[in-house]
């Protein structure tokens, strides 16, 4: 319906060096050659990507069209505004992207220098997420927000609050929310560029289960791991754009992700999530409506396939939320299958 094509462009303008043009096939997204890029009843051969911010700025990018080329050099036409794109939310600003088809459920991990610790990255496939937290572990969340609740325990000395910010705890609690009383492990294999990561569960009153390898385990957590690192890691002026996050969870799984990803974006992190789950929507509107989330910091764009005699095109809703979580459009087929099963089933 679009939201994809809308995914790519930013990753296009991401992976790109604007001076030679629009790379099609790189690091982030692979689209093919400009012919695949290109709207199919599209009447100019070239390509134009226009952006406004909430600032007042407004950039608009002009490019070229060669058929069988994998580059959309910039049109002769348009003089680029290298200061703005060197400065840009693309360029100057810490990047993740998760693609939606993440690691699979697998013991061995790599690890990745470049990605994890000089850019603090986890890869595009969240493949470097056990790399990453074998990193950065033990170095305390950013943002109060983010700190789930069963965080704090008290003393039993002083009778003080102690709250436990480590990413390795807040990732753990946290995907106790999506599978209750797991906990993830990764250790380095010695002599080798590898960790190997495991899962145990918390039981009352008798502690831990054995480890268990990530293919017995489900899905659902080796998916989700990765976006709930990224979220936990995220630091101010942190730009994340995932894809799915709600892949393979349970629909209370995805709810309480959608908090998590609303209290993150309470602070100075914007997210641009890509999704099709009611529950994960709902867990957005319930932060609003409980104030983790201000109203003015999220927005939802429907997209839907119009089709006409002589074309066809996305339809993009926009939608706001309000303090009551109550969203300002329900278009058709959004938010309605549930109601339109169960009236099958009375």
């Amino acid at each position: 319906m679009g939201k994809s094509s809308f995914v790519q462009m930013l990753l296009l303008l991401r992976q790109s060096t604007l001076q030679e043009g629009l790379r099609l096939n790189a690091n982030l997204v692979s689209i093919g050659s400009a012919r695949d890029a290109l709207y199919q009843y599209a009447k100019e051969e070239n390509l134009n990507i226009f952006l406004a911010f909430t600032d007042g700025q407004e950039h608009q990018f002009m490019f070229d069209f060669r058929a069988e080329s994998d580059l959309f050099p910039p049109s002769k036409h348009f003089e680029l505004d290298q200061l703005f794109y060197q400065q840009s939310l693309w360029h100057n600003r810490s990047f993740q992207y998760l693609n939606a088809n993440r690691q699979e459920p697998t013991s061995i991990h790599q690890k990745s220098y470049s990605d994890v610790v000089s850019r603090r990255n986890l890869g595009s496939f969240g493949q470097f997420a056990a790399h990453f937290l074998e990193t950065y572990g033990s170095f305390e969340v950013k943002y109060d927000d983010l700190i789930h609740p069963k965080s704090y325990i008290e003393d039993r000395v002083t009778g003080q609050k102690i709250v436990n910010r480590s990413l390795i705890n807040q990732v753990n609690l946290w995907l106790g929310e999506i599978s209750p009383g797991v906990r993830v492990q990764v250790t380095p294999i010695q002599n080798t560029e590898n960790i190997q990561v495991e899962y145990e569960f918390m039981q009352p009153n008798l502690g831990t289960t054995n480890r268990f390898k990530p293919t017995n385990v489900g899905f659902g957590i080796s998916y989700v791991l990765p976006v709930v690192v990224s979220l936990l890691a995220a630091r101010p002026g942190d730009l994340l754009i995932i894809e799915n996050p709600e892949s393979h969870i349970h629909p209370r799984g995805q709810a309480e992700l959608g908090k998590l990803v609303a209290a993150a974006a309470a602070n100075d992190v914007q997210i641009i999530i890509e999704t099709h789950s009611d529950h994960f929507v709902n867990g957005v509107r319930v932060a609003v409506k409980e104030g983790l989330l201000d109203r003015s910091q999220a927005v939802l764009f429907y997209f839907e396939k119009a089709v006409t005699a002589s074309e066809q095109f996305s339809k993009i809703t926009d939608i706001e939320i309000d303090s009551r979580g109550e969203l300002s459009s329900y278009p058709e087929n959004m938010m309605d299958e549930w109601s339109n099963q169960l009236i099958k089933l009375v």
